[in-house]
């Protein structure tokens, strides 16, 4: 049966510096990526959880951080298992998936909008465009991103690997600028000027 993890059973500085080892000389390695795996049948140990291991692929592959993934069954619980993470361990970025579909208890994306400070609709719109061209059922991803209290990025995610891998090629790209982003690390000079607002 699958091992559930507790959202702080594992210090997030443990797994960064695991990591930078591997990734030394990489600017992100002190980055950390959450997984929250959202699937009732791998939380009850009907089947293995083959997502978790996509997102953690993704991130060695950016020199992130993975933390050891989250798996809960869907529901009410995502949003505890959220806000734990967000207070008690504040990943840099929390991946989701699963519950982002049309059956009843696929809820993840109305458990992630109360903990978001600012969405970011755009990161959604390439994520469904992307998988659109593999898949045109992409479209009917509820999914939703943006930045949380403290700086944590959440993205939601479809449940199936194979929608997982194609999202993070797009979040591979995204992730290192939109992490420097939100703790405003980039130079004033290249955000612009007033003129051009």
């Amino acid at each position: 049966m699958p091992e559930t993890h507790d959202p702080a059973d594992h210090g997030a500085d443990h797994h960064a510096d695991h990591h930078a080892h591997d990734h030394s000389s990489h600017p992100w390695r002190d980055r950390v990526i959450a997984p929250v795996i959202v699937s009732t049948r791998a939380a009850h140990g009907q089947r293995a959880d083959q997502s978790a291991p996509v997102i953690a692929e993704a991130a060695e592959r950016i020199g992130f951080a993975c933390r050891p993934p989250v798996i809960i069954p869907d529901g009410e619980g995502v949003l505890a298992a959220l806000s734990e993470l967000v207070v008690q361990i504040s990943p840099h970025v929390i991946i989701t998936s699963g519950g982002t579909g049309m059956t009843p208890d696929d809820l993840t994306p109305e458990y992630t909008l109360p903990l978001l400070d600012k969405e970011i609709p755009g990161v959604m719109e390439a994520l469904r465009a992307h998988g659109r061209q593999r898949s045109p059922l992409a479209v009917l991803s509820r999914g939703v991103a943006g930045v949380a209290e403290g700086g944590t990025v959440i993205i939601n995610l479809p449940g199936s690997p194979k929608a997982v891998s194609e999202g993070m090629e797009v979040l591979e790209e995204i992730l290192p600028h939109l992490c420097d982003q939100v703790a405003d690390l980039r130079p004033s000079h290249e955000w612009g000027s007033i003129d051009d607002a």
